[in-house]
C-alpha cells in the first residue's frame, strides 16, 4: 500500500527544517510579540504542518495521461509506486516519446507496464503532490478539501468581506469625504507592484496578483490571485498577511522619511460632525450600485461588504451583525489562515520566483504608505484647515492596524492629537480601493 510502513524522517530534508523554523517565528510573533495572533498563529501552524512531510494534509491527487495524441506502446517504465519524482522526471517512456511529471511529488499507482498499448488521453499513473498548480487536481487531504471547496472556489475570502463590513464603521468616512483620496492614493503601491513585477518577468496574472498585496487586504489579495494564478496563492496570501502584522515596523520609517517632525505635530480636532443612521443605511446601498455598476467584477468582494455592514447599520435585529461579527468571522478565518500557513512547503517556498514575490510585496507595502503621506501633503497646498500627512498611511487599509500606528506616532509627536479617527476613514476608504483595484485587475485578465 502507498505510504505503508514509511516514516516522515525518510522524506524530511533541510528546506523542512527551514520551513519549521519559518512557521515557528511566525507563531513566536503572535503569541510573544501579540502580533495580529488571529493571522499569524494559525498560518504559522499550518506551515508547521505542512513541512513534516507525508501527513497528507494538503495533498492532491494528479493523473498523468499519454498526452501524444496517437495510440502508442510502453517501452520501460522508470518509477514504482511510493517513489519521490521532481518537476519534469521521466514517469515513463513511450516508443512515440518520454512522459515527464508535471509537478513534484510522489507516484502513488502506475496503471500500465513494459510493452502495454496505450491510447491517447488514457490515464497511465496517479501521483500525489502538494505542489499549487492550475493542472485539474483531486483535493485528498482535509487541509486541501478546505483549501479547493473554500478558498479555490471563492466563497470563504467574499464571506470574510462579509464579516469585515459587519465589524466597520463607515463613519468616519462618510463625516470627512476628503479622506477617499487618501485611500486611493494609497493603491498606487499595487500599480507599482503591478509594473515591477511585469519587469521581473512575471506573467500578466501573476503581476496582478503581486500587486494587489499592496492593497494590504488579505481576502481580497486571496479571491484576486485564486482566480488569475493559482499557482502562487500561498506566496501571495503569506506576504499580504505576514506584511499586514508587520505593519508597525514597516510604516514607521517611511512616514519618518517623508514627514517632518512639525507635520507629525500638526493638531487635528479629534471630534468628527456627527453621522445620522440614514447616511450609515444608505452608504452601503449606494456605494454597492456606484461601485459595482462601475467595475462588476468587484461585485462578490464590496456587494459582501456592503451588505455586512448594512446588517449592522440598519438597526433592525442584532442576530445578523453579530453572528458575522464574531463566531462566524472566527470559523472563516481558522479555515483560511490554516490552509493558506499549509500552502508553503519547502518545495513551493524556497524558490527564487517565491522569494521575489515577499520582495515585491513589501514594495507594494511601503509604497502605497509613501504615496498615502505625499497625498495628504500635497492636499496641504490647498486646505485652509491643514490635516496631518500621517493619516494618509491609513490608506494602506490593513484595517485597523494601519490606523493605530498613525494613533501612536501622533501621540509621540504631539500628545494632544488623537487622530484614530482621522486615520479610519482613510483606512476603510483602502479596504474598498482594494476591493476595486482588484475588480479593475480580474476584468483586465479574467
Amino acid at each position: 500500500m502507498f505510504g505503508l510502513f514509511e516514516t516522515g524522517f525518510q522524506a524530511f530534508w533541510w528546506g523542512n527544517a527551514l520551513m519549521l523554523l519559518i512557521g515557528g517565528a511566525l507563531i513566536y510573533l503572535g503569541i510573544t510579540k501579540k502580533m495580529e495572533p488571529l493571522l499569524l498563529v494559525p498560518i504559522g501552524f499550518g506551515i508547521l504542518l505542512i513541512n513534516l512531510p507525508l501527513g497528507g494534509l494538503m495533498d492532491y491527487e494528479l493523473q498523468i495521461t499519454n498526452t501524444t495524441g496517437v495510440s502508442t506502446k510502453v517501452i520501460s517504465l522508470e518509477v514504482d509506486e511510493g517513489d519521490r519524482i521532481g518537476d519534469n522526471d521521466v514517469i515513463l517512456t513511450l516508443d512515440s516519446g518520454e512522459i515527464l511529471a508535471p509537478v513534484y511529488g510522489r507516484v502513488k499507482e502506475v496503471r500500465v507496464s513494459s510493452g502495454e498499448e496505450v491510447k491517447p488521453g488514457e490515464v497511465v499513473a496517479v501521483m500525489i503532490t502538494t505542489a499549487q498548480t492550475p493542472l485539474p487536481t483531486k483535493p485528498v487531504g482535509l487541509l486541501s478539501r478546505i483549501f479547493a471547496f473554500g478558498i479555490m472556489w471563492q466563497v470563504i475570502p467574499p464571506l470574510i468581506f462579509l464579516c469585515l463590513g459587519a465589524l466597520t464603521d463607515f463613519g468616519p468616512m462618510i463625516a470627512n469625504p476628503r479622506t477617499l483620496l487618501l485611500g486611493a492614493a494609497a493603491q498606487f503601491g499595487v500599480y507599482f507592484a503591478f509594473f515591477m513585477a511585469l519587469l521581473c518577468g512575471f506573467n500578466m496574472a501573476e503581476a496582478c496578483s503581486i500587486g494587489i498585496i499592496g492593497g494590504a487586504e488579505g481576502p481580497t489579495t486571496i479571491y484576486v490571485t485564486s482566480l488569475l494564478a493559482p499557482q502562487i496563492i500561498g506566496s501571495t496570501a503569506v506576504a499580504c498577511y505576514t506584511y499586514m502584522a508587520l505593519v508597525p515596523i514597516i510604516q514607521p520609517p517611511i512616514i519618518n522619511l517623508l514627514t517632518t517632525k512639525k507635520e507629525r505635530a500638526i493638531y487635528m480636532k479629534p471630534q468628527l460632525r456627527e453621522v445620522s443612521s440614514t447616511e450609515k443605511i444608505v452608504f452601503p446601498i449606494v456605494a454597492s450600485v456606484i461601485v459595482i455598476l462601475f467595475v462588476p467584477m468587484s461585485a462578490p468582494l464590496i456587494g459582501m461588504m456592503m451588505v455586512g455592514n448594512l446588517f449592522t447599520t440598519c438597526g433592525v435585529t442584532d442576530r445578523l451583525s453579530k453572528t458575522a461579527q464574531t463566531a462566524f468571522i472566527d470559523i472563516l478565518t481558522i479555515f483560511l489562515t490554516l490552509c493558506i500557513g499549509a500552502t508553503l512547503t519547502a518545495a513551493n517556498f524556497l524558490q527564487p520566483r517565491t522569494l521575489l514575490v515577499f520582495l515585491l510585496g513589501v514594495v507594494a507595502f511601503g509604497t502605497a504608505t509613501a504615496a498615502g503621506v505625499l497625498m495628504a501633503k500635497l492636499m496641504n497646498l490647498f486646505l485652509k484647515e491643514k490635516i496631518n500627512p500621517m493619516i494618509g498611511a491609513a490608506g494602506v487599509s490593513a484595517v485597523p492596524m494601519s490606523a493605530r500606528v498613525v494613533q501612536v506616532m501622533g501621540q509621540k509627536a504631539n500628545p494632544r492629537n488623537f487622530l484614530l479617527m482621522h486615520a479610519m476613514g482613510p483606512n476603510v476608504a483602502g479596504a474598498i480601493g482594494a476591493a476595486i483595484a482588484g475588480g479593475i485587475f480580474l476584468g483586465m485578465v479574467g
